[in-house]
C-alpha cells in the first residue's frame, strides 16, 4: 500500500550554503531528452561524477589500484527545476552519515549562479575489499576527508 506524502513532508530545494564542496559539471547536447531538458537518468551520473572525482582529486580513492572500492547500495533523487544543455551545473556535496564501512553522500545540483537546488539526492556507498567484495572499515585518509564534508 502506498502512503500519501503530506504537504508538510514534501521534499524542498536546498540552499548552496548547506553543501561543503562544489564542482562544476558541463551539460552535453546528448543529456537533453525529447522534452528539452536533461533526462532524469543523467542526474545519477552527475552524483557519481561529483563524488568520485572529488575523492580521486583529493587522493583518497584510487579506482585502478586501491584495495578498497565503493559500491552503491541505495540512491534517490528529488527534482525541483529543469536543467538543460548548454547550462553548467554546480554539484554540491556533503556527507550526511559516516559509518564504519558506509557513507551516505548527499548531492545538490544547481544551475550555475542559482541559490536553490534544481535537484537533490543521495546515494550510499558501502566500501568493500576489491577482491572479496566484503565490507571493510573506511581507510583512514578517506575517513578523515569525509569528516570535512559532514
Amino acid at each position: 500500500m502506498n502512503t500519501p506524502v503530506s504537504p508538510a513532508s514534501k521534499p524542498q530545494a536546498d540552499a548552496r550554503s548547506s553543501y561543503k564542496a562544489f564542482r562544476p559539471i558541463s551539460t552535453r547536447w546528448m543529456d537533453n531528452d525529447v522534452y528539452g531538458h536533461v533526462n532524469n537518468v543523467v542526474y545519477y551520473s552527475w552524483f557519481d561524477t561529483a563524488v568520485n572525482a572529488t575523492l580521486i582529486e583529493r587522493g583518497v580513492l584510487d579506482i585502478h589500484g586501491g584495495s578498497t572500492i565503493g559500491l552503491v547500495v541505495e540512491t534517490q533523487c528529488f527534482y525541483f527545476a529543469p536543467l538543460a544543455f548548454p547550462q553548467t551545473v554546480d554539484a554540491g556535496i556533503r556527507v550526511a552519515k559516516l559509518g564504519t564501512s558506509s557513507v551516505r553522500y548527499e548531492v545538490g545540483l544547481f544551475a550555475q549562479g542559482e541559490e536553490l537546488t534544481a535537484a537533490r539526492g543521495h546515494f550510499v556507498h558501502v566500501y568493500v575489499d576489491r577482491e572479496t567484495r566484503r565490507p571493510v572499515p573506511l581507510p583512514g585518509p578517506l575517513k578523515a576527508f569525509l569528516e570535512t564534508l559532514t
